[in-house]
């Protein structure tokens, strides 16, 4: 696994949505369940959103240039707004299937094997959620940990069709099918409206998180013992990258050379405690 990179991950996400597309779309053309209809159409979406994060993710492994000195890394946050927008849309259709269906009910037909196809895509879903989880926590990636919340989502969705459409068939109440399918577009909704808020924080150079500048600030607190202070303290992070600026005072009558040795102890114990990050240092002297 070592040799895994964040884009084999999207390329597992895109073997997965086919797998789940092929496999739900039979189950409603068995069942010809609404609520399994949301279902496929919610994989499709699946295999856009990982095709747009493979891309995305291709694009911040291009190195920094003269147009982009800071990298790339910021294009995981157009993934997962993509994938939110889609998100959005697959919604819509959704719910406009499922009105229609509720005006005018239609019986389930097959309902075994509908969901036996069904609860085997939800198990892939399942099993690519939390790789995926574990390997956007692994290389620091929004891209791989949007599409691992967004089939983790996904999972509860179709547990929930799955048990609305056996619920169908034991009590043969039909409006019960397009309601739990206006539900999961409703469910759907937000979880998109949730990538689309991280997507924007990214975009507006959203500080780190709470304990990654808890961790900075004990890292800089250590060194107040040799008559140094700090001010200035700022953080970023873009996509996998993480940026950190802090203004370092000094005693005026400290030479240049011990000034300068002191910020390379200081760059390095930082990116010790933050492994990855970019620490830029500006030595002033103290008032």
């Amino acid at each position: 696994m070592s040799r895994l990179e964040r884009h084999h991950f999207a390329w597992l996400s895109i073997a997965a949505a086919l797998a789940t597309i092929a496999l739900k779309t039979l189950a409603w053309w068995i069942t010809g369940s609404v609520g399994l209809l949301s279902d496929a159409l919610e994989s499709f979406v699946n295999l856009a959103g990982a095709s747009f994060a493979l891309w995305m993710i291709l694009v911040t492994r291009e190195p920094a240039d003269r147009g982009h000195p800071f990298g790339h890394g910021k294009a995981e946050y157009f993934s997962s707004g993509f994938e939110g927008i889609l998100i959005l849309g697959a919604a819509f259709a959704i719910i406009w299937a499922a009105a229609e269906r509720l005006a005018a009910p239609q019986p389930i037909e097959s309902p075994g094997w509908g969901l036996a196809w069904s609860a085997a895509a939800t198990a892939i879903n399942f099993v690519v959620a939390r790789v995926l989880g574990q390997a956007g926590e692994r290389f620091n990636s929004i891209a791989l940990t949007a599409d691992s919340r967004h089939l983790m989502t996904d999972v509860w969705t179709s547990f929930g069709v799955i048990a609305g459409v056996a619920l169908v068939a034991l009590t043969g109440w039909l409006p019960l099918d397009p309601i739990i399918a206006i539900a999961v577009g409703l469910n759907i909704t937000r979880e998109a409206w949730h990538l689309l808020r991280e997507s924007v924080d990214g975009l507006m150079d959203r500080s780190l998180d709470g304990q990654q500048q808890i961790r900075a600030r004990a890292v800089l607190e250590s060194f107040h013992a040799r008559g140094v202070a700090f001010t200035g303290l700022r953080t970023r992070r873009a996509g996998a990258s993480s940026f950190l600026q802090v203004v370092v005072l000094v005693p005026g009558d400290w030479s240049v050379s011990a000034s300068h040795a002191l910020l390379d102890e200081i760059e390095s114990a930082l990116a010790t405690a933050l492994p990855g990050i970019e620490v830029t240092t500006h030595l002033e002297p103290l008032p």
